[in-house]
């Protein structure tokens, strides 16, 4: 029988970190980062990583696992984050994954497997070289003729994803779309508890939003995204694209406005904020706890621990 987990998820500045803390707190918990900014080492003001005060003693995992230049794939999050859970368990603790990357969590939760990934690999080079010397859309083309599923999902001049399906196939001699269908259909890894965090009026969530940003150029951001610059992290790797960073660099190598910086970053949070409900709302089983005007974090860990004791959790 699957293993019973806990998980705390919403859009960002929901309050999901602490109220993850405040649950581990009474419960022998330990948490398990699921957001995919949060991973990289050096970004920890933008990507509002927790500080040890915040943590308040309790164990974080999936914190500071991967430098700002590498790839880091959601196959790679579930090995890893697994891996914790894993151990977490095997000591007799309450694993508590939370986050607001939808992706990094259902997987998790779910248990889904990936094709083997070998960014390296001969096969990588020599599919990267045919997409160069004969364009991305012949690729696209073989793609559709061995799994014509895959290649109708994908735009042919994708380069990445059409590459990467070519290689399952060439790897594994299965299709992608064949693996991922496997995949879903397989039980999932964790029971889990789910509980959701959000505002009950947007307004409210759009200015604790707008309040954040303001505390994150406060305390030092553009120091922040200045020095992963001088390090020479590309803009166009995974973690400069991340919001706060991609408009503070384009700001200061453009002449820009960190003011005028600061007012995009507001926006683009509030639509990614947006995005992540969206995603979470499909999922049925989420228990949600909707905060009115500010959180109020002490009803949120009474509810938590009823929906917990009838979980069997606690």
């Amino acid at each position: 029988m699957a293993q019973r987990i806990l998980a705390v998820v919403g859009p960002t500045a929901a309050g999901k970190t602490r109220l993850a803390v405040e649950l581990a707190l009474r419960c022998s918990g330990e948490v398990v980062s699921a957001d995919s900014m949060q991973i990289y080492r050096s970004m920890d003001i933008g990507t509002a990583k927790p500080t040890r005060e915040e943590m308040r003693g309790i164990p974080h995992h999936m914190l500071d696992v991967a430098e700002p230049g590498e790839e880091f794939s959601v196959a790679r999050y579930v090995e890893q984050a697994r891996a914790c859970v894993e151990d977490i368990l095997a000591r007799g603790r309450l694993p508590i994954v939370a986050g607001g990357t939808g992706l990094y969590v259902d997987s998790l939760l779910s248990g889904r497997t990936f094709a083997p990934h070998y960014p390296d690999s001969p096969l990588r080079a020599e599919l990267q070289r045919r997409a160069r010397e004969a364009g991305t859309v012949s690729l696209w083309k073989e793609l559709k003729s061995v799994d014509p599923e895959a290649a109708a999902l994908l735009h042919a001049n994708d380069e990445k994803r059409v590459i990467r399906a070519l290689e399952v196939w060439y790897q594994t001699g299965r299709t992608i779309t064949q693996h991922n269908r496997e995949s879903r259909a397989a039980p999932p890894r964790y029971q889990a508890l789910i509980i959701g965090l959000a505002f009950r009026e947007r307004p409210d969530m759009w200015a604790r939003i707008d309040r954040r940003t303001d505390a994150m150029m406060a305390a030092g951001l553009e120091g922040e995204v200045r020095a992963l610059l001088d390090r020479g992290v590309p803009l166009t790797c995974t973690a400069m694209q991340a919001i706060g960073y991609k408009e503070l660099a384009r700001a200061m190598l453009s002449g820009g406005s960190a003011t005028g910086a600061a007012e995009e970053i507001k926006l683009r949070t509030r639509q990614y904020a947006k995005r992540q409900l969206t995603w979470f709302k499909r999922n049925q089983e989420i228990r949600w706890h909707f905060w009115a005007k500010e959180p109020d974090f002490p009803a949120a860990v009474l509810a938590s621990t009823e929906y917990m004791e009838e979980f069997g959790l606690v």
